[in-house]
């Protein structure tokens, strides 16, 4: 199968502090307070951490590698305890090298923490986000941070809510069939290189890049602006990756599918996404063809095969013969 990803597999298995502040510094309305110096230190998984029974010198499962998040009762509980027992208390949690702390609900830290932070060169951090949504936030964008992400020559289209990736040799046809299913009110979302990332373990999203989003390449025609043409419908930003189409030029004597029993997958960054081969050849409407093909998987999501139903059919036909 000439289509092809693992060499550029891309596994995160560290965020810098640094990283992560910027680029959410607006969306969980982050303020830097202390520890500037330990902004390089690096966040090593995906979730945020409730030092709870850490204050309380419980230390065996402590998550270290996580962010530590400060709530209402976090604070609460330091405070009611003298300076030389907070200075305790903070003192362990630091020496276990945590990538930095998050305050909640825009509570202010105590001049202890502040100074703690500076000695030990770890960033702390205040949010005007409640704890509970903090927490959902904040996950859920280092769930992106961490995806691992790869790319793959293709084109990625919307076909009636199910993403469509086409795929096949240079020269195959690929952006021309894009090209009409735009054209009948589809969308776009990234053309000839698509850039792919698993969210959760659970779904591969693709988008574009920067650059060339919203742009597609047409042999004879050049560039084409598929916002300005067709409208901004007609582009998507990212689409969770459905359904890949591989194009392939037709040979005579080749195997072709001709009832769609058999369903062939290819594994994109170690998830198994379905994976239709079509043959093209000059009088097929390629586009057509990927419209319904989009259309026979999104049914198949929702329990009808049509495969296996004329096949039971078929089945129940011949049985009524026999007898």
């Amino acid at each position: 199968m000439p289509i092809s990803q693992r060499n550029s597999t891309k596994i995160i298995t560290s965020v810098p502090v640094r990283d992560f502040y910027e680029s959410f510094k607006d969306a969980l309305e982050l303020e830097l307070v202390a520890g500037e110096k330990g902004l390089d230190k690096t966040i090593r998984e995906r979730s945020l951490n409730r030092p709870a029974l850490a204050m309380t010198g419980f230390f065996k499962y402590f998550a270290n590698k996580r962010i530590q998040l400060l709530g209402a009762g976090e604070m609460a509980y330091l405070r009611d305890h003298p300076d030389d027992e907070e200075r305790e208390i903070m003192t362990s949690i630091l020496n276990k090298n945590v990538p930095c702390i998050i305050i909640s609900r825009n509570l202010a830290p105590t001049k202890l923490m502040r100074t703690l932070a500076d000695e030990f060169q770890t960033p702390l951090i205040r949010s005007t986000l409640t704890t509970k949504t903090l927490s959902t936030e904040a996950t859920i964008l280092l769930e992106d941070k961490f995806a691992p992400r790869t790319h793959i020559h293709g084109t990625l289209l919307d076909i009636r809510g199910m993403g469509t990736l086409i795929c096949g040799e240079s020269g195959v046809g690929k952006s021309e069939c894009a090209l009409a299913l735009i054209e009948r009110g589809h969308s776009l979302v990234a053309d000839d290189l698509t850039y792919v990332k698993r969210l959760s373990d659970r779904e591969l999203m693709g988008t574009s890049s920067e650059l060339s989003r919203g742009y597609m390449e047409c042999r004879g025609l050049g560039i084409i602006n598929i916002a300005e043409l067709f409208g901004v419908r007609s582009i998507r930003l990212e689409k969770r990756i459905d359904l890949i189409i591989h194009f392939v030029n037709w040979t005579s004597g080749m195997h072709e599918e001709r009832t769609g029993l058999e369903e062939n997958h290819m594994e994109v960054l170690d998830m198994k996404v379905p994976l239709m081969e079509i043959p093209v050849r000059p009088g097929r409407d390629m586009a057509r063809l990927v419209e319904v093909a989009a259309m026979v998987r999104a049914l198949k999501l929702i329990g009808h095969d049509s495969a296996v139903e004329f096949n039971e059919r078929l089945i129940a036909h011949m049985s009524k013969g026999d007898s």
